[in-house]
């Protein structure tokens, strides 16, 4: 009897652990842990320690622009590992130099890339924008061109969204970045942003946008 309660004793103090243990190399397998996912988790200091660790580059050489919302890039990344290093890795191992204008499919709707080729634009012809559905990489390939950002909150909506379009539009106020190689843009649900922005009258860029879907 004393055997049997010992062995019972030493099963139910083991046995948590070995649950736990489980558990843990589960969520290993899958790469995710349930608290990776919640936007509470991601403070700033957990989000910029994460940021700056680089991990989630996977050897990507391009350089994030300062203007990247790294507590919202933490929460969409950690949302969606999956797809975000299934672009990560198209951008790694794509030859950008020769690649040419066009739509390319990374993940079928719920990553693809854009290219293009061609004159950048005055101010004017360009309108301050957010999307909803998509986030947006920016990379200039070549050449180089302006890339205005604000924030959503500072920012009047002139033209709304609708079923067919991704796309708001905003009479707004923001800082000028130049945009060139090495270095990308990233913009989540409430970055406003206007992109194209000639540096110059008759500049031109080649030019990549890589449309990743917003994960709920």
């Amino acid at each position: 009897m004393k055997t049997l309660a010992l062995k019972t004793i030493c099963f139910a103090v083991i046995c948590p652990f070995c649950l736990h243990g489980f558990a843990q190399k589960g969520n290993a397998g899958k790469g995710i842990n349930a608290q990776d996912t919640s936007a509470a988790y991601w403070t700033s200091e957990r989000a910029q320690k994460w940021f700056k660790g680089g991990d989630w580059k996977n050897g990507l050489m391009m350089v994030p622009h300062s203007t990247v919302n790294v507590v919202s890039f933490a929460i969409q990344y950690h949302k969606n590992r999956v797809l975000w290093a299934e672009v990560f890795d198209y951008l790694k191992k794509t030859d950008l130099n020769s690649i040419t204008p066009g739509k390319y499919v990374i993940d079928g709707d719920k990553a693809f890339a854009i290219i293009t080729e061609g004159p950048t634009k005055p101010m004017e012809e360009t309108k301050w924008e957010s999307h909803r559905a998509y986030i947006d990489f920016h990379y200039v390939i070549r050449g180089a061109e302006q890339i205005g950002v604000t924030d959503r909150g500072q920012a009047t909506l002139t033209d709304p969204f609708t079923d067919k379009s991704d796309n708001a539009h905003y009479s707004a106020t923001g800082k000028f970045y130049v945009a060139s190689p090495g270095t990308f843009f990233l913009f989540f649900p409430p970055d406003v942003h206007r992109a194209g922005v000639s540096t110059e009258p008759g500049s031109t860029d080649k030019k990549m946008v890589v449309k990743i879907s917003v994960a709920q």
